[in-house]
């Protein structure tokens, strides 16, 4: 991450613009939603757009690397087979080719080379590999009767409708239940709501706190109830070839659908362009960028802003005061992610064969994921291991300071051992290891950030709400930050629907 040109904002002092370009749509950050903006106004005709990042490739969370051997993802490394709401996603890997047939259908057929091979997930406990996420050996009667409780309360609530013929949990976030019964889940910490329904057992506090820290990047004592719950039962897609938890990835994780999406933008997408001002005129907006060492100044019609929000009231002075409260009123994860390249596949533990996704029990790190697992069927001496941490244990702000200050070696070496209980010789066997810091990896759900407001009484429109519900004709908003979660179908449909505002607009 451009730390240290993304801390430029705080300083100011850039130069003044030296050279002036014009479009009619300017699209500010070329992560998913971004992109899904973009992908959206080509679709629809509208050829008059760029795309600026600040990285030197867009992509945001959905980067990835390649080595000799194989890719692997920096960030986001799967997609969980799409729900009959999340029909943007359906579309776009209908384009892809890897949803055959109609993409309407209730279970559609996909590609198997995305169809994450078997065996799909482990867990490594008491110094044994287990099968499947939730461990069961050397549980009492009691901890297996919660367990199984609680995946049938889960199965329950995804098929679950509110009175308004929404399902409760619904992806993406804004087609669920607007049911208040609900909505008042956001008020508690997750944590909460496991123990008042009878969810006592440590290995399902331990699942529900691998979840929120995986998808949310904070514990579950931390996180919304409602933000839970959602993880579990938003996901009911099922596939005509494949079981219903089984997902979408490839060696680059997600690289590959950002590409899908970036393909519409060909030619448009500005890298290394850190936007410093906005200004919003009668006609235009105005909008100053770095570029390298000089800035380039941009006029557009409209603008959609598809950016962390958290960074908008720093470059938009004029910014409506209700609106950059709204902004700043979140906190964002930090995460770290390391890839290991590896000459060759380290020795394993007892228990449960290698998979793609390897989830330890009782450690720093959520695990790691192997790249070369989509390719089974090739016989390769090496792999990379993509190493999630989210850093939950401490604040935001200490978490960010830690990334900030604590050298590569530190971390390395923290990595390195960690690794090394369950493989004991991964130290001679790696090659190289690379780091990627991530101070504002996503929005942090916690309780009363998606429906409540804890500042006012009654049920006003929340924080959230006020950014999700923002357009002037000339900005539109669209990040996942306007869901309250980082989810790739989340950025999509912000994306999405931003577009379609300034379509709208367009023809007004």
């Amino acid at each position: 991450m451009s730390h240290a040109l993304g801390h430029r904002l705080r300083e100011g002092s850039f130069p003044a613009p030296s050279e002036t370009r014009k479009t009619g749509v300017l699209i500010i950050g070329g992560g998913i939603s971004g992109l899904s903006a973009a992908w959206k106004l080509a679709k629809s005709a509208v050829d008059d757009f760029l795309v600026l990042e600040m990285e030197s490739e867009p992509g945001g969370n959905s980067r990835a690397g390649q080595s000799p051997l194989v890719a692997y993802p920096w960030g986001a490394h799967y997609l969980p087979l799409p729900t009959s709401e999340s029909t943007l996603v359906r579309e776009l890997l209908s384009e892809l080719k890897v949803l055959q047939g109609d993409p309407t259908a209730q279970k559609p057929t996909y590609d198997e080379r995305y169809l994450c091979a078997t065996p799909q997930e482990r867990v490594y406990r008491n110094g044994l590999w287990e099968e499947g996420l939730l461990p069961q050996r050397g549980l009492d009667a009691g901890e297996r009767e919660q367990q199984q409780r609680f995946h049938e309360r889960m199965d329950e609530l995804k098929r679950a409708k509110g009175s308004d013929g929404r399902r409760l949990f619904a992806i993406p976030m804004e087609l669920s239940s607007r049911d208040s019964e609900w909505r008042q889940l956001d008020k508690i910490p997750f944590s909460q709501w496991l123990t008042e329904n009878g969810f006592t057992a440590p290995s399902l506090h331990w699942l529900a706190n691998y979840a929120t820290r995986d998808d949310y990047g904070m514990a579950h004592t931390e996180t919304s109830a409602w933000a839970g719950l959602h993880y579990f039962a938003c996901r009911n897609g099922e596939a005509a070839n494949a079981a219903s938890d089984t997902v979408l990835t490839a060696p680059e994780g997600n690289a590959w659908l950002m590409r899908g999406l970036a393909a519409s933008a060909a030619g448009r997408i500005v890298t290394g362009a850190m936007v410093w001002r906005i200004e919003e005129g009668k006609q235009i907006v105005t909008v100053d960028a770095l570029l390298g060492t000089k800035t380039v100044r941009f006029e557009a019609r409209q603008i959609i802003w598809a950016a962390p929000v958290f960074i908008l009231p720093r470059v938009w002075p004029a910014m409506p005061g209700e609106l950059r409260s709204a902004a700043l009123a979140g906190d964002y994860s930090p995460w770290l992610t390391a890839n290991l390249h590896l000459a060759d596949f380290p020795e394993e533990r007892h228990g449960a064969p290698a998979s793609w996704d390897n989830v330890f029990y009782d450690s720093p790190g959520l695990g790691y994921v192997t790249a070369t697992h989509q390719l089974i069927r090739r016989h390769l001496s090496g792999t990379v291991f993509t190493y999630y941490r989210a850093l939950h244990d401490v604040t935001p702000a200490e978490g960010r300071r830690l990334l900030l200050e604590t050298p590569r070696e530190a971390w390395a070496e923290g990595i390195l051992a960690e690794l090394e209980r369950v493989h004991p010789n991964i130290r001679q066997l790696t090659t190289r290891l690379d780091i990627f810091r991530n101070a504002h990896a996503m929005r942090r759900p916690v309780p009363g950030s998606i429906w409540y407001d804890h500042g006012n009484k009654g049920w006003p429109q929340g924080q959230r709400q006020k950014l999700a519900g923002f357009y002037n004709q000339r900005i539109a908003l669209a990040h996942a930050d306007l869901s309250g979660f980082s989810l790739f179908e989340e950025a999509q449909y912000r994306g999405v629907v931003a577009a379609q505002r300034v379509i709208q607009a367009r023809r007004q």
